[in-house]
């Protein structure tokens, strides 16, 4: 942790030879530091763990087993709060969220499937469903996602 008499408004983490350093302003309170610190803390844990995983070979593994459409790009967010991934059906794109890369690799997968299956149909029906149903985990995976908060059960 280091409190700059510089900074003014703005925090910043680095890792510098396997630290993490935290720059703050030096007149930030000890709430807003202990808030800030847990923030980027985990922000950086996600990035890492998201970091050990080729989600671009486990998406096109995914498709090819399953029978559904390879995406034109698969990424990991970390702006999303409420969504474990997201899929543009127009420009075929993924977007799975950091938060996800601490689950299990089959709640991983499932999401993946989840969003492939957008390719094909854009909603939820009973056909999206009957695609995603494919994955042998998904009622798992679904059960998982809830326990975390996160899926719609419908």
């Amino acid at each position: 942790m280091i409190r700059s008499p510089r900074r003014r408004k703005t925090v910043q983490a680095r890792q510098i030879d396997g630290v993490l350093r935290i720059a703050i302003p030096a007149d930030m309170s000890r709430a807003d530091e202990e808030r800030w610190v847990a923030e980027l803390t985990s922000r950086f844990e996600r990035r890492v763990r998201s970091a050990s995983v080729d989600l671009v070979e486990r998406t096109e593994a995914l498709a090819t087993r399953l029978g559904l459409p390879e995406p034109g790009s698969v990424t990991w967010v970390a702006n999303q709060q409420h969504r474990w991934g997201s899929c543009t059906p127009s420009t075929c794109a993924l977007r799975i969220s950091d938060r996800v890369a601490a689950f299990p690799p089959w709640v991983l997968d499932y999401v993946i499937v989840h969003e492939l299956a957008h390719l094909v149909e854009p909603n939820h029906s009973p056909a999206f469903w009957r695609l995603v149903n494919r994955f042998s985990k998904a009622e798992r995976a679904r059960g998982y996602l809830i326990a975390k908060g996160g899926e719609d059960p419908d």
